[in-house]
């Protein structure tokens, strides 16, 4: 064997020994759980309640930080930058993994190679609603209204999984309805209720307490099945627009280089958190759908979303930075 051979041998047993002993001694301090967006929302919650869970286990504190802005940018690259040692984790979803590379011209970073994902926390069904009052008993009604004048729509922000969905929807079926964007889904849903705005398209964490006690009328669901927690709404794709499937997500990535036993522990802890009794009870009551993904299928879910969701962006004119 030369001497360059046995150099590189070396070099690279060290690296597996170095990485396997930070893999032993992880976590060795507290952990941050980085959230784009306000305390209070859907990301905010569901890290916390399952922060919880995984602190107990992994034997450290899980911290989380809300660190809103640009589109969860600065919470993106604020993960990005950090060491690569499985102590930053980053909220993720539709936004921040999918859309983001599509709505902005230039991003600080790149979500396809300086993040890897750990785990799926949910997909989000969204629902399309009127109030309670509206003469709109149908989304054949909403069709027909539409034809006569647009109607608008509100949505928890522009570039939001619900209002992109809605304009895929408007796209695909030929629907016109116009965007109204406010600041997260409670502010939507109370000025539908005020009277303020026709309709919103909402997901089911937010929503789904408003269509259950019947302040809002749900016409439709853009799942590809009707929500167990809503059985009388119907899909859109059951009322004939089988290409008219759309829904928020989320889930958990960290730095890319982060090694591997470090992701898979965390991927672990993060399944049996969501499993928990406390954790699964409260997503099954909001209708938020789980599938305990490893990490590489977590990625592969993501890789198909952007195949489907960045041309869309980019069909329809989307952007975020002029």
């Amino acid at each position: 064997m030369t001497l360059t051979r046995r150099i590189a041998l070396a070099l690279g047993a060290g690296l597996a020994s170095g990485t396997a002993v930070r893999a032993q001694a992880f976590p060795d301090r507290q952990l941050r759980w980085i959230v784009g967006y306000p305390p209070g929302g859907a990301s905010d919650t569901f890290a916390r309640l399952i922060g919880g869970q995984m602190a107990m286990r992994l034997g450290q504190n899980v911290v989380v930080e809300n660190r809103p802005g640009g589109g969860a940018v600065v919470a993106s690259e604020a993960v990005a930058r950090s060491p690569a040692d499985g102590h930053s984790w980053l909220h993720v979803d539709n936004g921040i993994l999918v859309y983001n590379p599509a709505l902005y011209t230039r991003l600080p970073i790149n979500p396809d190679t300086d993040f890897t994902g750990v785990g799926f926390i949910g997909r989000f069904p969204l629902y399309l609603v009127v109030r309670a009052d509206s003469p709109l008993q149908t989304f054949a009604d909403y069709q027909a209204a539409a034809r006569t004048r647009a109607p608008n729509y509100g949505t928890p922000a522009v570039a939001s999984p619900h209002h992109l969905a809605m304009e895929m929807v408007k796209r695909r079926i030929g629907l016109d309805a116009v965007h109204v964007p406010f600041r997260g889904g409670p502010a939507a849903i109370q000025d539908l209720l005020g009277g303020n705005v026709e309709s919103v398209v909402i997901d089911t964490a937010t929503g789904l307490p408003f269509i259950t006690d019947g302040r809002v009328r749900a016409l439709c669901v853009l799942n590809e099945a009707r929500s167990p927690q809503a059985p009388q709404v119907p899909t859109l794709r059951e009322l004939g627009h089988a290409d008219a499937v759309a829904y928020g997500w989320q889930g958990m990535s960290v730095p890319a280089a982060t090694p591997a036993p470090i992701i898979a522990r965390l991927s672990a802890e993060m399944i049996t958190a969501i499993q928990s009794p406390e954790i699964a009870s409260r997503m099954a009551t909001l209708g938020v759908e789980y599938r305990p993904w490893s990490p590489a299928e977590f990625n592969a879910f993501v890789a198909a979303e952007n195949a489907v969701w960045r041309p869309l962006i980019r069909e329809l004119g989307i952007r975020l930075d002029g």
